[in-house]
């Protein structure tokens, strides 16, 4: 019989990143380095939100 393989999974650390707030509900977290008004734009047009800022 074969033994499991226990999985390992490495989440980030939220510590050592940046938050960028899209509405009340949401916020995404992208490198420090990262620009966070690319982010959020990108994000808006990946999930086809229509925000007007």
């Amino acid at each position: 019989m074969r033994e499991k393989k226990p999985i390992i999974l490495k989440s980030p650390d939220l510590n050592k990143m940046q938050a960028v707030y899209i509405d009340q509900r949401t916020k995404i977290y992208i490198a420090l380095n990262a620009d966070p008004t690319k982010a959020r734009n990108r994000y808006l047009e990946r999930y086809g939100v229509k925000k007007t800022m």
